[in-house]
């Protein structure tokens, strides 16, 4: 699986701030297998937001495209505002998961508005822009996005065959 990595920060962009989220996300996926193949920071412009996410999700060599960054309640936060944009399909249950496992954490989980969904071929997921916010909200979808992947893809096979709940199926 290749990903590419999209942070959006206004001071990151100006150099005034070090990306910490990007390289942990990165580190993360590393040992599962995933390829970090594009990396970037942009300031929180929901037109260059928007844009990067089309020039990156129809050059069809990524499978996965996480954002970091801008998915709260302060005026610049845009992302999910660009993503929404950009997406054809939203995949609803991913932001959910990931807000209800971070309310275990903090009761600002509550005002994330991270969105996830379908370009083209791409799976596209917002998340947030702290280090350990970014990589636990992965690792809270992470069991659904390697199966998601593959289905945008086209993979023809029946999902009860390959995952089951523990119930007889007949």
């Amino acid at each position: 699986m290749k990903v590419g990595i999209l942070t959006l920060s206004d001071k990151g962009a100006k150099g005034e701030r070090e990306d910490l989220s990007g390289p942990a996300l990165s580190k993360w996926l590393e040992p599962l297998g995933v390829k970090t193949v594009r990396y970037e920071m942009i300031p929180d412009e929901e037109t260059l937001i928007s844009a990067k996410l089309i020039d990156w999700a129809d050059s069809s060599d990524l499978d996965l495209i996480l954002t970091t960054g801008g998915t709260g309640v302060s005026p610049r936060d845009v992302t999910p505002d660009a993503t929404m944009k950009v997406l054809d399909r939203v995949i609803p249950g991913l932001g959910e998961l990931m807000r209800l496992r971070s309310l275990a954490k903090t009761p600002m989980a509550a005002l994330s508005r991270a969105v996830a969904g379908i370009r083209g071929k791409a799976l596209i997921i917002n998340l947030p822009g702290s280090p350990k916010g970014a990589v636990e909200n992965l690792e809270a979808v992470w069991a659904a996005i390697p199966h998601a992947v593959a289905k945008i893809q086209g993979d023809p096979s029946d999902c009860a065959d390959q995952y089951t709940t523990g119930t007889s199926q007949k």
